[in-house]
């Protein structure tokens, strides 16, 4: 065993103390798989022909900061461009691709959706509810930020977090889980892969700002904090697609540490809050018709 697992298995049993001490212990028996009610995509290259939306059909939304214009998206970090990392954010970013190979945006998007900044539920969407892709997730104003896993009103507190794996040391255990902030890595990504935020080692510390700082606040005003978890989540947890919504978590803990990369994180400890559906729940479902006719080339990377 090498130093880096020996270091990460140390502190995955510190976390899971800390979660103990908060009165918190792992389920006795793992949730039920929910793979009845999701589709089971085809990850693989296409070997017959795709539907496609004409090109030359499609309104192109002039949108200010954005360069779509219709036709196959570039990514504005590969081309040296200015990027927005607003938490309100769903433009600009990698995370998803409509299964045409084509981006559609409505350019009246943000008036339909829910205010995403107000805190607890968002009015009509229940516990359960699941999307394709943090596009969608954002236009629903669940988690509006579609990489960025904290959404945040720095002075108030975090709004909603998406759990999608990024650190090895973090324990969930679906009822409570730990959190690691944000920060502390090169936006950049590395030379082999320039556009992938998740893809660059810590190479500095986190500092106690930002969405780092609103959890902190959550903690301490008691704040609900909404949750997504998403297929990247590589636990039992996880929907097997797509992204779902768990529910309200209270941030119980905040305290800073050495991450496995030598450098100062910082880690929350959320406890899930009593009387909504059990966790896993998941409403959403396709029909066969669906099922028999979609079929995707999956060429996304790795955020």
């Amino acid at each position: 065993m090498n130093d880096y697992e020996r270091q990460r298995l140390e502190n995955i049993e510190s976390n899971k103390r800390i979660l103990r001490e908060l009165g918190l212990e792992r389920p006795p028996q793992p949730i039920q798989p929910f793979n009845n009610v999701l589709r089971k995509t085809k990850r693989k290259i296409a070997t017959k022909k795709i539907r496609r939306i004409e090109i030359s059909n499609l309104p192109r939304a002039n949108i200010e900061g954005s360069s779509f214009t219709g036709g196959l998206r570039r990514s504005r970090r590969i081309k040296n461009q200015p990027i927005s990392y607003r938490e309100d954010s769903c433009l600009g970013d990698d995370d998803d691709k409509a299964a045409t190979g084509v981006y559609v945006r409505d350019p009246r998007w943000r008036e339909k959706r829910p205010d995403p900044k107000n805190f607890g539920h968002i009015p009509g969407i229940e516990v359960g509810a699941w999307w394709a892709t943090r596009m969608e997730c954002c236009h629903a104003g669940v988690h509006a930020p579609t990489v960025a896993g904290i959404a945040f009103i720095e002075t108030e507190g975090a709004i909603s977090v998406a759990l999608s794996g990024g650190y090895e040391d973090d324990v969930d255990w679906g009822e409570a889980f730990t959190y690691t902030g944000s920060g502390g890595r090169d936006l950049k990504g590395t030379r082999a892969n320039p556009k992938n935020l998740r893809t660059a080692p810590q190479s500095k510390d986190q500092e106690l700002s930002g969405g780092n700082l609103a959890l902190k606040l959550s903690c301490e005003n008691g704040k609900p904090v909404r949750v997504i978890r998403g297929y990247k989540l590589a636990n039992q947890y996880a929907p097997k697609e797509g992204y779902r919504y768990d529910g309200l978590y209270k941030v119980e803990r905040w305290w800073e540490e050495t991450g496995l990369a030598g450098f100062k994180v910082y880690k929350y400890a959320f406890k899930r809050l009593p009387d909504q559906p059990p966790l896993g729940t998941c409403i959403h479902s396709f029909s066969e018709s669906e099922e028999d006719d979609e079929e995707i080339v999956d060429n996304d990377e790795e955020n």
